[in-house]
């Protein structure tokens, strides 16, 4: 590994704009990310900048969808807690 390629992996610190987005925007901007590097014509540089944007972007999307899923697993467990 090079000294300018980073781990992308999610114990790694997301960009501040990033981290800062909800799921919506996070997910918006995935999308037009991909749509770019589908329709082709960016430079190798630009399109390993837009690769990496769309992996922060994808690690933000999944950290909000584990949030949710873990906030429903409570209420479930506090919901059947009550029940009994």
């Amino acid at each position: 590994m090079s000294h300018q390629e980073k781990p992308m992996n999610e114990a790694a610190a997301l960009p501040a704009d990033i981290e800062a987005m909800s799921y919506e925007q996070a997910r918006d901007e995935l999308v037009g990310v991909v749509t770019r590097l589908e329709a082709g014509g960016a430079s190798l540089e630009e399109s390993l900048a837009l690769w990496e944007r769309g992996e922060a972007l994808a690690t933000r999307c999944e950290s909000w969808l584990e949030g949710a899923r873990q906030r429903l697993d409570a209420a479930r467990a506090a919901r059947e807690g009550s029940a009994e």
